[in-house]
């Protein structure tokens, strides 16, 4: 103790000081429970009752798990179909938004709203009463005389899309990065793709696209990732429901914990979707070098 003593001493304990509560929180929130975790995918555990060691059969019983390929089948229709959508919707934005004017800043702030408020429960079930039958989406379609009696949240076909709007809906954390990485793209590029005649559509294609591949990069992981993690909607909205269209994996290992009591399932599910991210965000990374521009800027 005294040689820790002077250690600190020796150095700077305000360093010490400012640092501790990162080291606590690295401890407390992620690394003990993560070992907690795999430990529980290792034993019947439902919560209540001490946890029983039983090796590997929860992960043997994934093997077996019908329910599991139709949440895992639900989440990758998801995250294929809602995350190029949010992306090409969030780019499309940021370049109306790109111009400075007096008014941008009160825009930009308008169209980042819904991700602030896309995931709280009111907003949930708003969007929940506007595709009920008599919701308001419905009221539209009757008013240019198209069936007004649809039921878009009990149809396998549609309600597993109406969660795919308001993920959609929620763009604005992209589009605030897109509009950074357009910010980064030197002017007299353009100005000089304009003397050379090429027009916008051109410039697009040969200019902006390509010097924002990073930036599609970090978005594209950041949204994968946030796709198959998607929990509030399918809870608030949908219920995994109907038929388990919309019964994600986050929402399948939450019942799991809390409805079913196997709460040691639970824990596997969470180790099988943290290796089935990491090869998905390794398999992103190692496609890197073909289509993103890393060359900087001159």
């Amino acid at each position: 103790m005294r040689g820790i003593y002077h250690f600190l001493r020796r150095d700077d304990v305000a360093g010490v000081v400012f640092v501790l509560p990162f080291v606590i929180g690295l401890l407390a929130f992620l690394l003990v429970p993560m070992a907690l975790s795999f430990y529980y995918s290792l034993t019947d555990y439902n919560i209540l009752r001490p946890p029983v060691f039983t090796g590997l059969d929860n992960y043997r019983r994934m093997l077996t798990d019908v329910r599991l390929r139709g949440s895992l089948r639900a989440t990758f229709y998801f995250v294929f179909a809602s995350v190029p959508l949010r992306l090409a919707f969030a780019l499309a934005i940021a370049m109306l938004l790109f111009k400075s004017s007096k008014m941008m800043g009160i825009y930009r702030a308008m169209y980042y709203l819904p991700s602030m408020l896309g995931g709280s429960v009111a907003v949930a079930i708003l969007w929940r009463r506007m595709f009920f039958v008599t919701g308001t989406f419905n009221s539209i379609l009757g008013v240019f005389g198209l069936n007004r009696n649809f039921p878009w949240l009990g149809d396998v076909r549609t309600a597993i899309w109406t969660l795919i709007l308001l993920s959609v809906w929620q763009f604005g954390s992209s589009m605030l990065i897109f509009l950074a990485g357009l910010k980064q793209i030197p002017e007299s590029y353009y100005e000089a793709a304009s003397i050379d005649g090429a027009s916008k559509i051109r410039q697009f294609f040969r200019i902006t696209l390509p010097l924002i591949t990073p930036t599609i990069f970090f978005n594209l992981i950041m949204q994968t990732i946030a796709g198959f993690l998607t929990f509030n909607s399918a809870f608030l909205i949908t219920d995994g429901g109907p038929l388990g269209s919309t019964n994600f994996f986050a929402l399948y290992m939450y019942n799991h914990t809390f409805a079913w009591g196997n709460a040691g399932y639970a824990s596997a599910l969470a180790w099988f979707m943290l290796v089935l991210l990491a090869i998905f965000a390794g398999t992103l990374f190692a496609t890197k070098r073909f289509w993103v521009y890393e060359g900087g800027f001159s």
